[in-house]
């Protein structure tokens, strides 16, 4: 049937694919709209005969000059799939806790080390690989990441119709129109990509091309030497086939050229003499040595491809509906190459330079003591004369997960003396397995069942009737992806109904802990940590939670007294809490923060990771992929409930003695309390709250911070109750909105005399010197003085200003750097300038603060601490943990204020201390207009007008004001080299004002559109001034720039901070 190639080519150039990307396609599109099959039918060959073996050439190592001219190319564009992965193969763990990229990175240094020479390494990935493997080379080898050529990522081809070989259309999942081209597209991608060309004009002559997940195929001097001594154009390594390989791809001859056919090339005819191994005796390793002046040539003189003999199979365009539109995917193997290379030869080479992990049989092997490292390659242990034969269950141990869930403590059983063994069913082994000789397990139970420790040598063990693990026997619920599953900023937040309705909580935890195993976390020997806010449905979700933690291979879950730990708690007990023995992995944290909660209002899930700060993007990404593709939830369902109610551990044992758990409640006020103690003087702090004109009012606002307050000032600073209001926890906060702002905090705000503007109302008689609110997670504030309201941006200033006070600052020689997110007002950049101090400027969200405070610790990059930090959405904190901290800024105003008041002195009070500052650094007078669920298209739509409009509007006046820069926030993580795109629309003015937009992520419904208005006056203007009235102009324009009341519908915003 005649094809028209036009649309594809269309296609493909408007996703920028390169011209050889494009032609090698074509070549195969024609092959296959000509009529060809693809087919090699035996009868056109004949066996490959007179391949030499490497054992019996002759040929002097490589020397240093020869090894300048050689570059190794690992393919690395697999997930690997087939085996239950979601991100790059290469970075599966295969021997200790070296992963394949690992090894292969230590290969090419010790090379590098031991000949002197600078053996180049390059890697195709694929665009599914890309991010994972440079974010592993940036962390781990920054050496090898810092070559500008490390990579280049492999091509991709759309799917053709079947009916008509026209491009297969799917536009509600676009993704699936698109299909890898097979590894032979390793020419068209190093043409494209410029690298072939970068590679010859370097110098470079020959390549050593093999797959990432084949250990034993190591750059061989030798076999260089000998490829180069032979002038051969293009070289294959082969190995015998053997009955394992006989239903692999064979090495041929036709036509006196040899070729090679794959199995998707074989007619079905003759599918016994392909398999015949007597006949047809060599397998393609996939390890290839390439001239490359010879490949340019080949390429040059077919127009630019390798004309690749095409694979043709047939798919449906969607494979996960077999409903799907009938397609043909195309593919090309890059070992077909050898038949258009005149003169290309192959050698036999040892079968230990064939040594891929594709089952799981091939890993639980390889991480076994069959095998041993010796620089950096996996060899047969000393005494191990050849690898056991391993079969494992092939429905029990398809996928990475289920051979590591069977793996107790995560370690292989003992190998080396074993020559084969099988595993039929669900076995649960451990290191303390010894097996010698042949080995036969069994379990034909519909439970895991575990062999006990100890040597079994030539026997078959049926532990079909053995006890099993009673309350710790692991259930597998179905399940599938449920959508709106990505976490934002803070976590995954919705209505409490929806996390109630099916497994929509149970989905979020699993997806979790797949992404945690990609990471590496150790799950088993450290501790997981559970607390929230108290919101409706924490004490459902913690059993949810722990029944899930427990089936995923925790053996230690921590849960907090009541479910109760605030969030700046959870990263105090995570840093600090427990001996080493016991450290806390992570934890997840049930809360929606400052939300409404009840069975009508909001639920939220985040996790923080070990270093007690919030997830990063990586962690966050993994964990939505795998919740849009999970099938099953792994649950401990008979497990007991835990009573987070009374302090204690509770330890549940396996009925078969080989699994213990422990889930402990434990008090999740104490450490953080502890914490806060080491860094302020409580005890000037104290002289300051018993002086007879001070006085103190916290509000919690039903809030988790109640207990945490309580102990603080009552217990520990020796204040009365009445100072606390709101101080009991609440499941729906009381029924109120627990956000510490002038609009909600407002018993706090009658208290202290003043209203929702911030103004003073009423008299002074009577009002506390100092309030403060924190919100229903305990990581914001509001601070007030009487009759007077601090902005969050002047509070995170006056705080750097001031820092010296507090002797967690003082103790360490004083602060080194400041930041603040976007948003914020650049008060705190005059103190920064005028003290000498690092500034950043982060989009919203802490853990772009986190990841400095760790530059150093956790990166090996500049030490930014003591560090102070601060948004403008009443969030406040310092590197004493990794999250912003409600309790702590209280304290810190706390302790400003008690050294500024000498014992008999007149008080110098919250106001007079904002308004020196003022008088010191100018004031940024700043609003923040809160527009609450908007409709998320229109509000989308908005964004976008806004986005298009930005080159327009920059030199543009609106309402006497003009805009210098319109742009949209994008941040370059000076740590970790990330990149953070849409973080914000910004619009500059001449005269350093600002006008900011944000759309808010964290509203359990609909959108949050955030509008943020800024106008600095200097020291000598005026200061004192209604800031509604300073900034009014702003605020006109900013509605006018964003037309934000025609797309929104919104005439007033919700809240005005």
């Amino acid at each position: 049937m005649p094809g028209n190639f036009a649309p594809f080519e269309a296609k493909m150039r408007a996703d920028g694919l390169s011209d050889a990307a494009v032609a090698a396609f074509k070549n195969a599109y024609d092959a296959l709209t000509s009529g060809a099959t693809g087919m090699i039918p035996e009868s056109e060959l004949t066996p490959a005969s007179g391949v030499p073996k490497l054992v019996d050439v002759e040929a002097p190592e490589a020397d240093a000059q020869l090894l300048a001219k050689t570059v190794v190319l690992k393919l690395n564009g697999g997930l690997g799939t087939s085996m239950g992965l979601d991100y790059a193969k290469s970075l599966l763990k295969v021997k200790g806790a070296d992963t394949f990229l690992d090894l292969t990175a230590k290969q090419i240094m010790q090379m590098r080390d031991d000949l002197q020479t600078n053996v180049k390494f390059v890697l195709m990935n694929s665009f599914a690989t890309s991010a994972d493997t440079m974010a592993f080379f940036r962390e781990k080898y920054p050496a090898l990441y810092a070559d500008p050529n490390l990579e280049f990522v492999q091509n991709k081809v759309p799917k053709i119709r079947r009916d008509n070989f026209e491009p297969a259309l799917w536009p509600t999942k676009p993704s699936v129109e698109w299909c890898p081209p097979g590894h032979g597209d390793l020419y068209a991608a190093l043409l494209g990509s410029g690298t072939l060309d970068s590679m010859l004009a370097q110098g470079s002559k020959y390549l050593f091309v093999s797959n990432s997940d084949n250990l034993g195929a190591t750059l061989d001097p030798k076999l260089l030497s000998y490829f180069a001594q032979s002038k051969a154009p293009f070289m294959m390594e082969c190995c015998e086939r053997t009955s394992n390989d006989k239903k692999g791809g064979h090495l041929a001859s036709r036509g006196g050229q040899l070729i090679l056919r794959e199995a998707a090339q074989c007619p079905d005819e003759d599918e016994d003499a392909f398999q015949d191994i007597s006949k047809h005796r060599y397998f393609n390793t996939n390890n290839l040595w390439i001239d490359l002046e010879a490949l340019k040539a080949i390429m040059t003189a077919h127009g630019g491809v390798v004309p690749l003999p095409m694979i043709k199979n047939k798919k449906t365009v969607d494979p996960k509906d077999d409903a799907s539109t009938p397609v043909f995917q195309l593919e090309t193997a890059m070992g077909a190459a050898i038949e258009c290379f005149k003169g290309a030869t192959a050698i036999v080479v040892p079968r230990t330079r064939f040594a891929p992990v594709k089952k799981c049989n091939d890993l639980l092997l390889l991480r076994s003591d069959a095998y041993a490292c010796v620089n950096s390659v996996p060899v047969l242990a000393e005494g191990v004369t050849a690898a056991p034969s391993v079969s494992l269950d092939s429905k029990k141990y398809k996928l990475v997960q289920q051979l590591e869930a069977n793996l107790i403590g995560g370690s292989a059983p003992s190998l080396k003396s074993c020559s084969s063994l099988t595993v039929k069913g669900d076995v649960r082994l451990s290191s303390k397995n010894v097996f010698v000789g042949s080995v036969t397990i069994k379990n034909e139970s519909d439970e895991p069942k575990t062999l006990p420790p100890g040597r079994y040598e030539n026997t078959t063990i049926d532990l079909t009737a053995a006890p099993g693990l009673g309350a710790l026997k692991v259930s597998t619920l179905k399940t599938a992806p449920i959508d709106g599953q990505k976490p934002g900023t803070s976590g995954l937040r919705k209505k409490t109904a929806v996390f109630t309705e099916g497994k929509y909580l149970h989905n979020f935890v699993q997806a979790t802990f797949d992404a945690l195993r990609s990471t590496g976390a150790d799950l088993e020997c450290q501790t997981l940590l559970i607390g929230g806010d108290g919101r409706y449905y924490n004490d459902v979700a913690i059993n949810i939670i722990t029944k899930i933690a427990l089936a995923n291979g925790v053996r230690r879950v921590w849960v907090a007294k009541d479910g109760l730990a605030s969030t700046p708690a959870v990263s105090a007990l995570i840093r600090e809490g427990g001996p080493q023995w016991k450290k806390v992995f992570g934890a997840f944290i049930l809360t929606a923060s400052h939300n409404p909660g009840g069975p009508n209002e909001d639920f939220g899930i985040k996790y923080n990771c070990e270093n007690g700060g919030p997830a990063p993007e990586k962690l966050t990404n993994a964990i939505y992929k795998n919740t849009t593709t999970i099938t099953s939830i792994k649950m401990c369902a008979e497990c007991p409930d835990v009573d987070p109610s009374v302090l204690g551990e509770t330890v549940i044992e396996a009925r078969d003695g080989s699994r213990r758990v422990s889930v402990e409640v434990v008090d999740g006020v104490a450490a953080h309390v502890d914490l806060l103690r080491t860094v302020f003087d409580l005890g000037a702090i104290k002289a300051l709250l018993d002086r007879p004109d001070f006085s103190i009012c916290f509000d919690a606002m039903h809030g988790v911070t109640g207990p945490y307050a309580k102990a603080l000032f009552c217990d520990v600073l020796g204040q009365p109750a009445s100072c606390l209001i709101n101080a009991v926890p609440k499941d729906d906060f009381g029924g109120h909105h627990a956000d510490p702002n002038l609009t909600y905090a407002v018993d706090l705000t009658k208290k202290m005399g003043v209203d929702r503007l911030g103004q003073p109302v009423g008299s002074s008689q009577g009002v506390p010197s100092l309030g403060a609110a924190s919100d229903g997670d305990g990581d914001r504030n509001m601070i007030l003085g009487t009759q007077f309201f601090v902005t969050p941006s002047d509070s995170l200033a006056i705080l750097a200003a001031h820092a010296d006070c507090i002797p967690f600052f003082a103790a360490q020689g004083g602060i080194k750097a400041v930041a603040r997110s976007m948003p914020t007002s650049g008060a705190v950049d005059r103190v920064a300038q005028a003290k000498n101090l690092a500034l950043f400027e982060t989009p919203t969200g802490w853990k772009f603060f986190g990841n400095l405070m760790d530059s150093k610790a956790l990166f090996g990059g500049t030490d930014y601490t003591p560090f102070l930090c601060g948004e403008e959405s009443f969030g406040t904190g310092s590197d004493h943990v990794r999250e912003k901290d409600g309790l702590w800024a209280v304290l810190a105003w706390l302790q400003i204020l008690a050294a500024h008041n000498a014992p008999g002195k007149p008080l110098v009070t919250v106001e007079s201390i904002v308004k020196d500052h003022w008088a010191t650094y100018g004031r940024n007078y700043y609003c923040r207009y809160d527009y609450e669920g908007v409709d998320k298209p229109k509000a989308q739509a908005m964004f976008a007008a806004m986005t298009s409009a930005t080159s327009s509007n920059t030199g543009r006046v609106v309402q006497g004001s003009k805009i210098a820069t319109a742009d949209v926030f994008e941040y370059l993580d000076p740590v970790d080299g990330s990149i953070s795109k849409n973080q914000g629309i910004r619009f500059l003015m001449e005269d350093g004002s600002r006008v900011i937009f944000r759309l808010s992520g964290t509203a359990g419904s609909g959108a949050t559109v955030r509008m943020y208005i800024e106008k600095y006056v200097p020291p000598t203007g005026a200061l004192h001034e209604v800031c509604a009235n300073v900034v009014g102009d702003l605020v006109k324009a900013a509605l006018e720039l964003s037309s934000l009341v025609k797309f929104t519908g919104m005439e007033s915003p919700t809240v005005i901070t």
